[in-house]
């Protein structure tokens, strides 16, 4: 039986799409658009946050010699705004409060930096979880199998009672590879509940 659903974060809860932040900025310049998106999101650096390797200073002082200054505050308005504001995915909140008013247990298991701690409480649904665990602490990111084993460990959780939601196909795999049942989302909020609900009476 499904006792937990653990959620992902970036396109589970709320909207991670670097080229919508850099449209937000409102910027003339195709070429400058596409620089900062290169430069910032698809940079090397970048997965170095969520490895925790690098906080978002340190990010800064590497990227920003290869970014013209013209450019360097739009930048840094990515670097260290990119969740202002954020962007729900419709019908998720509703779905973890609807998981805890079932009484399931509702965690959190991202792939994001230490800074996540600071935007946390503007995530709709997040007063609906019971724990989280953020990977740049960790120094391990999904799909590796130490970071969904501390999961488990650190909320004393069983695997086979856990429903896992991630929009990544191998976060999924590493999650199944953990002993957790696990769905990748795609959007569909109804086959999300679907898969939840389904489990958590079938048993």
């Amino acid at each position: 039986m499904i006792r937990n659903v653990v959620f992902d974060m970036g396109n589970v809860l709320i909207r991670f799409d670097p080229a919508r932040f850099v449209e937000r900025l409102g910027l003339d310049s195709p070429e400058d658009r596409e620089l900062l998106l290169r430069e910032i999101f698809r940079s090397a650096e970048w997965p170095m946050l969520d490895w925790g390797a690098l906080d978002e200073a340190g990010f800064e002082a590497l990227v920003l010699p290869r970014i013209p200054e013209r450019l360097h505050d739009a930048a840094r308005t990515l670097i260290y705004h990119w969740d202002e504001p954020i962007e729900p995915i419709p019908g998720m909140e509703a779905l973890a409060r609807a998981c805890k008013e079932a009484g399931l247990g509702v965690y959190l298991l991202s792939n994001a930096s230490a800074r996540l701690y600071d935007y946390w409480k503007r995530v709709p649904g997040s007063a609906y979880f019971d724990g989280m665990m953020v990977s740049a602490p960790l120094r391990c990111i999904k799909p590796m199998p130490e970071i969904y084993r501390r999961l488990l460990d650190q909320f004393n959780l069983r695997a086979e009672e856990c429903l896992f939601l991630d929009d990544s196909a191998l976060n999924v795999c590493g999650a199944k590879l953990a002993g957790m049942n696990a769905v990748i989302f795609d959007g569909d909020v109804n086959a999300a509940r679907a898969a939840i609900f389904g489990q958590a009476a079938d048993h």
